[in-house]
């Protein structure tokens, strides 16, 4: 008998539910299809103006390799920090 009235009162409260009167949907102006459409407009307009054009404006060029640069070696150099001499080691390349 339980099971009975819960499957009753379950089917009368969806019912009730379904049968409510809402009022109808109201678009308002317009304005919130308006702005998407221009979101949407915008992001397909400016994807094809972006995937036109080459980066950087053409051909890129790489330089041939040339000589190898000097080598570097490290030095101890001495400076004043505002407190006094400091010696710390430099890596120093021309």
């Amino acid at each position: 008998m339980k099971k009975t009235l819960v499957a009753a009162l379950t089917v009368a409260t969806v019912t009730a539910s379904l049968v409510t009167v809402t009022p109808p949907a109201n678009a308002g102006d317009g304005v919130g299809a308006g702005i998407a459409a221009g979101l949407i407009g915008g992001a397909i307009v400016g994807g094809a103006i972006a995937s036109s054009r080459p980066a950087y404006g053409g051909p890129v060029y790489v330089a041939e390799p040339g000589p190898p640069p000097p080598p570097c070696y490290w030095q101890r150099q001495r400076y004043w920090d505002g407190y006094g001499w400091v010696v710390r080691p430099v890596r120093v390349c021309y």
